[in-house]
């Protein structure tokens, strides 16, 4: 039988339209070999039709994952149902280049990918197509707002000074860490710090270097702490660092290297030269400290304790039994 003109016009009509519509379409076989290849894979693949046809995807594309593809792909065999993946799960499918005109910055396209069954006149499904979407402006649009939420997140969270936790997000983690405690039990240590005489150091030269000193002091602060722990500005010049898995003793330890750094630092602005020190109190948690206010209080009356002996010094508070 052979078919009408008008029927081989509609027909070539519809070739073309699939080899040059703005989606990439791949036919496959059961056994995973390109039959069909169009005119947006060519472009972004750098492939001729002629080039793939016959040829194994894995082979051309080793990019993708070939026990996952086989997974999905069999499903679709098997089941006779339409599949997806989207760039949230697999950023793509195909590693292409991306030229999209707002976002050709980045590194490859991302892509949408639709899974369809083709079935044959006896009703089996014989080959599978495969749908790409480039969705990259979408895609990097929500990363770029996701990023900025995040960002604005940390920001609601931080102190502008000193770049630290502000103060009402570390009480939320150290409620965190004291209600870990009594389900685990692990030692963990809370370290009030306070600048010695900072009132004077404003007084002798200025807001602007008094800030300069709390500035060296956070960023000696983040450079001693691990990435565990939790340190923030407790207020004004005092600063408050929650210690991890970290017994009294060796808090006591960090703290130290932490005062002797200070104690043997410079602070510099303009012809102005300005030597600082810092006092701390340490409480490590225990069954007496019953809330995460009592662990504050302990690690301040500690901290307390040493403005009161002479600064410049870590004092501990002692741990208690009930």
């Amino acid at each position: 039988m052979t078919l009408e003109k008008s029927q081989l016009h509609e027909l070539h009509w519809i070739m073309e339209m699939l080899h040059n519509i703005d989606v990439g379409l791949v036919v496959l076989d059961k056994e995973f070999t390109i039959q069909i290849f169009n005119g947006f894979m060519e472009n972004h693949s750098g492939l001729f039709p002629r080039e793939v046809k016959g040829k194994l995807i894995f082979d051309l594309f080793p990019e993708i994952p070939r026990e996952w593809f086989t997974r999905k792909a069999e499903s679709v065999f098997l089941l006779k149902n339409k599949a997806f993946t989207i760039w949230e799960q697999r950023p793509y499918l195909f590693k292409f280049d991306s030229y999209r005109p707002v976002t050709g910055s980045e590194e490859f396209m991302y892509q949408n990918t639709t899974f369809i069954p083709l079935l044959s006149a006896t009703g089996e499904v014989s080959h599978l197509c495969l749908i790409v979407y480039d969705v990259t402006d979408t895609a990097v649009h929500k990363l770029s707002l996701k990023k900025a939420n995040a960002e604005l997140a940390l920001l609601s969270q931080t102190d502008g000074l000193t770049q630290l936790f502000n103060r009402s997000h570390w009480e939320q983690c150290l409620l965190a860490e004291h209600k870990r405690w009594s389900r685990s039990q692990n030692p963990s240590s809370l370290v009030m710090i306070d600048i010695d005489h900072f009132k004077n150091i404003n007084d002798s030269y200025g807001h602007v270097v008094g800030d300069k000193v709390i500035r060296h002091i956070s960023g000696l602060i983040r450079h001693h702490v691990r990435e565990t722990d939790v340190c923030g500005r407790y207020g004004g010049e005092e600063f408050a660092i929650l210690l991890s898995d970290t017994n009294l003793e060796n808090a006591f330890i960090f703290a130290e290297r932490l005062r002797k750094e200070v104690s043997e630092a410079i602070v510099t602005y303009n012809d102005i030269n300005v030597k600082y020190t810092i006092s701390m109190g340490i409480a490590e948690v225990d069954e007496s400290i019953e809330t995460h206010e009592v662990w504050i209080e302990c690690a301040d009356a500690a901290l307390y304790r040493s403005k009161e002996t002479g600064r410049n010094k870590t004092s501990l508070h002692p741990k208690q039994t009930k």
